[in-house]
């Protein structure tokens, strides 16, 4: 059976001292394991991607240049450090996505509790992204038939260039970013539909420029979406600046999961970004994301059981 909830979380000691919040994988999956959504058992930790399944999304060129740590033109943007344990867990995040997308198709909705690492393009690293786990599981899919159409809904605070650049030319997937307009990347990519948007814009504008948005979605009839659930429009984010509030980031999340679950359209979670400068909000609002899927999916917590 395939899982509701997989983790691939990136570990500190690979990373560093870093705006980054490697703890945050730990305390969501801590959470929905309290509060009885899950159990150790329901946890899948996937090994990770194979070279051809990465070559679905990437160039061997750079995958050459990962896999011997090498300081490159196409490794060089990346704002992490380049050490073997790290992409190995960008390799298990890749598996990680995909692990969630089968987990979709089969229960409606499934969680990943890592991913979404969208700055990655098919021959360069940018960001904090070293493999693109959306357009490897979305190429795995397709490669496979068990989809036709796949569509990305990227509402992570910057935008999702890498994950543009990679479908720019596949019209099997439709791409979309809402983001920050004036924040990274810069300059920004061609999705197939992005919305940037004014800084401090709040819950009620934001709100109406996703349900415009999400009609374009809808039209292309995806039989797969890829949410890319950032909690970086967060008001009290450090690297973001479109001022939701904790209401608002859950009726962003109701009005995209939701709103598969209404058409039938299976849809897989990833956490993307979140900077919070309390570590416990970013938390709180990834596991109210993951506690909406899971519902979909067929979850209850435990003390809804009778």
């Amino acid at each position: 059976m395939a899982p509701r909830v997989v983790y691939t979380p990136l570990e500190a000691e690979h990373v560093g001292p870093h705006v980054f919040p490697t703890r945050k994988y730990a305390g969501v999956l801590e959470r929905l394991l309290a509060e009885g959504w899950i159990t150790r058992a329901d946890v899948h930790e996937p090994a990770a991607a194979d070279r051809a399944q990465l070559e679905l999304a990437h160039t061997p060129a750079y995958l050459d240049d990962l896999g011997a740590l090498r300081w490159t033109e196409r490794t060089r943007d990346s704002e992490l450090p380049l050490n073997a344990p790290l992409i190995a867990a960008c390799r298990r995040a890749a598996a990680g996505t995909l692990a969630a997308a089968r987990g979709a198709l089969e229960h409606r909705a499934a969680v990943h509790v890592g991913g979404g690492f969208h700055h990655a393009s098919a021959e360069r690293a940018e960001g904090f992204c070293y493999i693109n786990d959306v357009a490897v599981a979305i190429r795995v899919l397709l490669g496979e038939g068990r989809i036709e159409r796949a569509a990305v809904v990227d509402l992570d605070v910057h935008q999702g260039n890498g994950t543009a650049l990679i479908f720019h030319d596949d019209p099997r997937v439709f791409t979309l970013s809402l983001h920050q307009e004036a924040n990274y990347p810069s300059p920004k990519a061609q999705s197939s539909l992005d919305l940037g948007l004014p800084d401090r814009i709040g819950d009620r504008a934001y709100a109406e420029a996703l349900a415009g948005a999400l009609a374009a979605v809808w039209r292309f009839e995806p039989q797969i979406v890829i949410y890319v659930a950032g909690a970086d429009p967060y008001v009290d984010d450090q690297l973001g600046g479109l001022s939701l509030t904790f209401d608002g980031l859950e009726a962003r999340d109701r009005r995209v999961l939701e709103g598969c679950a209404e058409r039938g359209v299976p849809v897989a979670v990833t956490l993307a970004g979140g900077y919070a400068r309390r570590l416990e909000d970013t938390v709180r609002i990834q596991t109210q994301t993951c506690r909406i899927a899971l519902k979909i999916s067929g979850a209850v917590p435990a003390s809804s059981r009778g």
